[in-house]
This record gives C-alpha cells, structure tokens and sequence, in this order.
C-alpha cells in the first residue's frame, strides 16, 4: 500500500506539474501573441501614419506647382492685355492665352495650361483641407450646395453655348471655302459686352474647368457627414 501511495502521489504531483507547465506555456504563448498583435498594430498604424503623411506633402506639393503655375499663367496674360489695351484700345479677353504656346510655337497653349492646373489646384485643396469641414452644419452645408450647383449649370450653359457658336463659326468658314484662311483661335463674341468680346477658344475651356470644379465640389460637399465618406 505505502509504494501504492507514492505511485498514486507521484503520479499526482506529475499530473499538477504538468498541468502548471502547461498552464504557464499557454499563458506566455497567450502574452507573447497579444504582444506581437500589438506591436504589429502598431506597426500598421504607424505606416498608415506615414502613408498619409507622403500624400498630403505629394498633394501639397502638387498645389503649390499648379498654384504658382496659374498666378504665373494669368499675370503673363494680363500683362499682355493691358499692353495691348493701352497701344491699340481694344481687348479680346483670353485671346492672349490662345494665342500663346508653351514650351514651343505650335504645341499647347496657355490657355489649356491654366484649365488643367485650375482644375488640379481644387481638387488638391478637396484631398488637403476637406476633412476639415466635414462636420459643417447642414444649413451651411445646403447653402454651399445651393452655390455649387447654381454655377456648374450657369458654366455648362456657357460651355455647350460657346461651343455651339464655335463649332457653327467654323462650319461657316468651311462652307465659304475660308477654313484655309481664317484662324479658328481667333474667334471671339462680342457678348456680354460688345466692348470686351471673348475669345471662345478661352471661354470653352474655362466654362469647362468651372463645370468639373463646380460639380466636384457639389458631390464633395453631399457626401459631408456621410460615416463613409472618404476625402
């Protein structure tokens, strides 16, 4: 009986001890897991951190370049323009910018410049700034709407008329067989004032920056609030 007793005791203790090792393996196993998923959170909220810090500075960098591209872009047509306007008395507004192109003559002009980095600088300011007016209230948030869409139909009404008097100018010249002779960047209207006609090279491509700004930001402006919104 007694070497019963200390098989049984034996085996007793055994059992405990290694239900204690057992125990303290799960339990570093356990710790070490929560750990590395700690660290490893910590890890990917510090490359998130990071990811978002490289796109702000792309986006502000992107801002900055087409910003000082558009003051450099609209002082040089300006310049031109009131050149022109105190040797001669006349302006055609945005004729300045058809007529220039940029780096070489024959290849794009200023005017498509400015349209492309008018566009760029707003939606850089949208994934810059947006999340900072987010929680506008909704009165403002409706005035803001009301505004944005008021001027992306007045510039989509601009920008089909425009290109509709355009287009029928050309197909005009066309049929008088003076297509050959007449330069199509150098149409203008007399309208709204018969004094300072526009371009309509100039007035298209601007009444179609201010559509796609206008829009954007009419669709920006409804998704503030929103749990999923996403700037």
């Amino acid at each position: 009986m007694h070497l019963d007793f200390n098989s049984f005791l034996y085996a007793v203790l055994r059992t405990e001890l290694q239900d204690i090792i057992d125990h303290k393996s799960f339990t570093l196993s356990r710790n070490f897991y929560i750990k590395n998923s700690l660290s490893n959170n910590a890890m990917t909220q510090s490359n998130l951190k990071n990811e978002d810090s490289r796109t702000k500075n792309f986006f502000l960098i992107v801002f900055y370049a087409s910003a000082v591209g558009m003051i450099i872009i609209t002082s040089y047509g300006l310049y031109l323009t009131a050149g022109e306007y105190f040797n001669t008395g006349k302006i055609v507004i945005g004729e300045v910018l058809v007529n220039t192109q940029f780096p070489f003559y024959g290849s794009i002009q200023l005017v498509t410049y400015l349209m492309i980095l008018s566009v760029l600088t707003w939606y850089c300011v949208t994934k810059i700034g947006g999340e900072k007016v987010t929680n506008i209230p909704n009165s403002t948030k409706s005035i803001l709407q009301i505004i944005a869409i008021a001027i992306a139909v007045i510039a989509l009404y601009e920008f089909i008329y425009n290109f509709i008097i355009w287009s029928s100018l050309i197909t005009d010249n066309a049929l008088k067989g003076m297509l050959n002779t007449v330069n199509t960047d150098q149409i203008n209207i007399p309208y709204p004032n018969p004094e300072t006609p526009w371009n309509l090279v100039f007035a298209t491509k601007m009444n179609l920056a201010a559509f796609l700004i206008s829009s954007h930001a009419f669709y920006k402006i409804s998704k503030f609030g929103d749990k999923e919104y996403i700037v």
